[in-house]
């Protein structure tokens, strides 16, 4: 019986992870089709910095409300509500305005529904992981295989954009608010999450997890953090521009009928298939090479990742579009999870937890959104003379160059224990 138990509460949990990353995959990867078609393309940047600026500070917010004041499966049912609204505005923004929309009609409503959503990873994270003790079990071992059907949601959400026709309109906002609605109404199925009554330390630092920052005294760290930040700056690049990227061959009548034209996002779901397989590879590589060669690993794979994007093309190249999103999770997975392993053995244990979440800040926080915004002066640019190759190859470039730099410059020796 207990046995049984188990069981359908993990199950519970996937479900509840596969509808989180659900609403986010049926506009992330395909949104950039879709603003390029309508001539917004040159403000993508912008729609996806807005991200990053949103994770500085909202998820701080709605945690400590969520931590006081309102249970945390009330509080994730609250936000996805909210993020669903705006993004259903978004969507009715563009289907009104059709081909004459402009960047801030769209922009808006689409800021304030990211806004609501980014906080939702953390706290659907939170419910679990209380919902998982409040059962007696082992989270460490159980979260893994909830988490997957995050991806896993993603991805199905992706390929039902692209495989109804919907990566090219503002009917993937549509979709992204009904996946929204559906999480909101199974977060209140959820167990309730027990409020945390207790003051503690009321001081507006610490409530803020800006005691964190003490942290950065120590050099490792603070070189590490820098590097975070700087190769942070590329974590959302591809998710934006990949789509919209393949899509531009459409005008070469020689890849009109290819697969990757015809159903790009497909083809960049490829990326998030391999972080599924990738994640099983980190303890091997991690126990054979250590924290740094990995990272080390990370950056180059970045490189290799825009190289190839730069390199491929729909006909007699498309295996080189193969390797480049296969390559991806090996560049995300490999980074994400061996810097939050080096945060949490060099920082001290009363600022761990801070720790992570200003590794969060500084990478998909402040790097992403100053990366992105970077990435549009560049795409722009490489547009207006040489193409997208240029832009690829430049981002690219940088990779590699913060690789070298790693390794000359982060001497430290890492233990994964």
């Amino acid at each position: 019986m207990v046995r049984l138990r188990m069981n359908a509460t993990t199950l519970r949990l996937m479900i509840l992870s596969f509808l989180e990353f659900a609403v986010w995959g049926a506009y992330l990867t395909s949104m950039g089709i879709y603003l390029f078609k309508v001539g917004v393309g040159e403000n993508l940047g912008w729609f996806f910095s807005v991200q990053g600026i949103a994770s500085i500070f909202m998820p701080a917010i709605v945690g400590v409300i969520a931590d006081r004041w309102v249970p945390a499966q009330k509080m994730l049912s609250l936000c996805h509500i909210l993020a669903a609204f705006f993004m259903a505005v978004t969507g009715y923004v563009g289907m009104v305005m059709g081909d004459n929309v402009d960047f801030a009609s769209l922009f808006i409503p689409y800021m304030f529904s990211v806004a609501f959503f980014m906080p939702t990873i953390a706290l659907s994270n939170s419910v679990s992981y209380t919902v998982l003790g409040g059962e007696g079990m082992d989270t460490v071992r159980a979260f893994p295989r909830i988490r997957l059907l995050g991806t896993v949601g993603f991805v199905a959400s992706m390929w039902i954009v692209d495989l109804l026709g919907l990566k090219e309109s503002y009917n993937q906002f549509f979709a992204s608010a009904v996946w929204g609605v559906l999480m909101a109404l199974y977060s209140l199925t959820m167990p309730p999450c027990p409020l945390n009554k207790a003051r503690g330390d009321s001081r507006f630092f610490s409530i803020m997890g800006i005691d964190a920052f003490r942290c950065m005294a120590d050099r490792r760290m603070a070189l590490f953090f820098l590097f975070a930040m700087l190769l942070g700056a590329a974590l959302q690049i591809s998710n934006g521009y990949a789509g919209a990227y393949l899509s531009s061959f459409a005008s070469n009548p020689e890849y009109i009928d290819s697969f990757a034209v015809r159903h790009p996002v497909i083809m960049t779901s490829l990326s998030q298939i391999s972080e599924m397989f990738c994640i099983l590879l980190i303890p091997f590589f991690l126990g054979r090479y250590g924290i740094k060669r990995v990272m080390i690993i990370s950056m180059l794979a970045w490189a290799l990742r825009y190289m190839f994007l730069g390199l491929g093309n729909p006909g007699d190249g498309a295996w080189l579009f193969v390797i480049s999103m296969l390559v991806y999770g090996v560049a995300f997975d490999f980074f994400n999870i061996s810097g939050s392993l080096f945060v949490n053995s060099v920082a001290d244990k009363s600022v761990r937890s801070g720790a992570q979440g200003l590794f969060m800040l500084v990478t998909n926080g402040l790097g992403a959104s100053v990366g992105m915004i970077v990435a549009q002066k560049v795409v722009n640019m490489a547009l207006a003379t040489a193409g997208w190759s240029l832009a690829w190859y430049i981002f690219a470039t940088y990779a590699l160059v913060i690789a070298v730099l790693f390794i000359l410059f982060f001497k430290d020796k890492v233990s994964t224990n």
